[in-house]
């Protein structure tokens, strides 16, 4: 597994800056909740980003997020469909990237909820994972083969969040679904390093209780954000495969 330390790259939230060249990008974010992905919203739209958001809930905090990201963002497309097989994701995705004619981040944002599967078999773990990372898989896929078609140098970054107030078993759990992203980033990494695409994530530290002060994580969405800021500049075109860790609790 491929871990990176924030601190590696001096990834630090005040040290981002502000990146001219992200006004006008087309932004794919998926799994907006109003307790996640807030921030990410607000800096893309605050860099004057095309946005195309799918929310996970409607909301008075929602809609409020939206206010504040319509004005500054050069478009906003949103929508709330449920995305919960194959063939709905697969239709959203295309839906999306062609929305504005393309596409050049996808942010996949996804909370590692074990749902019975906690207290379940081995086989009943695997079968959750494989049906959480399903989203951001074929997403990320249907992503890639546009960029692929219009030349696009593009990012696309998944992000997983521990659900609130986590017990054991689902930070057990969650240990899985971190082996199987970090897998599957690096693997697609690989696969289209040649096309100029960009594959990395993030994902919570689960083996550890307690805030850190070194800096060797991102301490909050604030800082998930400011990273998937550097990683969609400029700066981060040379960043692929890479999985950054979190504070495990920064989307509550």
């Amino acid at each position: 597994m491929l871990m990176t330390s924030v601190d590696e790259f001096n990834l630090e939230a005040e040290a981002f800056g502000v990146y001219p060249e992200l006004a006008g990008k087309r932004v794919l974010i998926t799994g907006v909740t109003s307790q996640q992905g807030v921030d990410i919203v607000r800096a893309f739209a605050e860099h004057r980003a095309r946005l195309i958001l799918q929310l996970d809930e409607a909301n008075e905090a929602t809609v409020a997020l939206l206010e504040h990201a319509a004005p500054l963002a050069i478009d906003l497309s949103v929508t709330t469909e449920k995305l919960t097989d194959n063939e709905s994701i697969v239709r959203f995705a295309r839906k999306s990237v062609a929305e504005f004619g393309g596409v050049d981040i996808v942010i996949n944002i996804v909370t590692l909820d074990p749902g019975s599967a906690a207290n379940g078999s081995l086989a009943d773990v695997e079968r959750r994972v494989c049906d959480l990372m399903l989203l951001p898989c074929l997403v990320a896929r249907v992503a890639a083969n546009r960029m692929r078609l219009t030349h696009t140098e593009g990012l696309i970054l998944n992000v997983a969040v521990l659900p609130p107030r986590a017990n054991a078993a689902t930070r057990a759990f969650a240990g899985v679904a971190k082996a199987t992203l970090s897998a599957m980033t690096r693997s697609e990494a690989t696969a289209w390093a040649d096309q100029g695409l960009r594959f990395n994530a993030v994902a919570p530290e689960v083996g550890s209780v307690g805030p850190r002060t070194d800096g060797t994580r991102l301490a909050g969405e604030a800082d998930v954000a400011a990273l998937a800021l550097y990683l969609g500049s400029g700066n981060g075109r040379n960043l692929a495969g890479h999985v950054f860790e979190a504070e495990p609790a920064w989307g509550r």
